[in-house]
């Protein structure tokens, strides 16, 4: 399990994250939702060491991420950030390649070129296989993060935004993958979402955040709620449910 515990964060002492706790199960699949500047990409960034909490600990399989170095901790946690446009020549197959880093002690091993050819083909991104990165479209670059994250074959997976300007096909696409990779291979995935329409068909927890703290945690229905959103996004909605899921429809704004 991964867990957070009475995390806090702020910059240049303004609090940004206050009190945080959660936690991921393998083989579950939680979602951070909350307007802007809620602090969910705040979160993330703390939980891989990326920043560092001025309070409490992040712990993984019961071990204290503060210990791990970074490459033993790049063997647990796979993080794939908002995207971020690659400015140097890359093909696709090396970039899911560098995934395998952790693993690596001084060039690619056979195991870890078949490995990265698996992933790839599982992504279904063969046809791009030895293009330059900046030569495809950013849904499929989106997937090619999604893949070199998977290269590492962490228990956990960490997702920023995984659906963001991306179109409706990619969407469905790269949350079914993480979907099957909860559900077929016990990964525990954390992801923040601002959709809260594909948080709530996808997750199995959300928790949501407001001013940098949790405001609740449950289940989607217990979530998603029109008192929760009217409280901590402004916004009055509508919210009936559609083939099984819930389906939010935001109507105007209450302040």
């Amino acid at each position: 399990m991964l867990k957070v515990i009475d995390l806090f964060f702020g910059y240049n002492g303004a609090p940004v994250l206050r009190g945080i706790e959660l936690s991921v199960e393998k083989g579950r699949i939680l979602s951070i939702v909350g307007p802007n500047g809620a602090g969910k990409t705040t979160l993330l960034k703390c939980i891989t060491r990326i920043l560092r909490p001025v309070k409490g600990s992040v712990l993984l399989d019961r071990m204290d991420t503060t210990r791990m170095p970074r490459k033993e901790l790049a063997k647990y946690l796979g993080y794939v950030s908002q995207r971020v446009p690659i400015k140097f020549p890359v093909s696709v197959f090396d970039t899911v390649l560098f995934g395998r880093r952790p693993f690596i002690s001084w060039r690619p091993s056979q195991k870890d070129l078949e490995r990265t050819a698996e992933i790839i083909e599982e992504m279904n991104l063969t046809d791009f296989a030895m293009r330059d990165i900046n030569e495809i479209s950013g849904g499929q670059q989106q997937k090619v993060l999604l893949a070199r994250a998977l290269a590492q074959d962490t228990p956990y997976l960490l997702l920023d935004e995984p659906t963001g300007s991306l179109d409706l096909r990619h969407q469905l696409e790269i949350l079914e993958e993480i979907a099957a990779l909860a559900k077929d291979k016990g990964v525990g995935v954390l992801m923040a979402m601002h959709d809260l329409n594909l948080a709530a068909r996808f997750s199995d927890r959300i928790v949501m955040l407001h001013r940098g703290a949790i405001f609740c945690l449950g289940t989607p229905q217990e979530v998603i709620t029109k008192e929760n959103i009217a409280k901590v996004y402004g916004v009055e909605a509508a919210i009936r449910r559609g083939n099984g899921y819930l389906v939010v429809q935001p109507l105007r704004c209450t302040e």
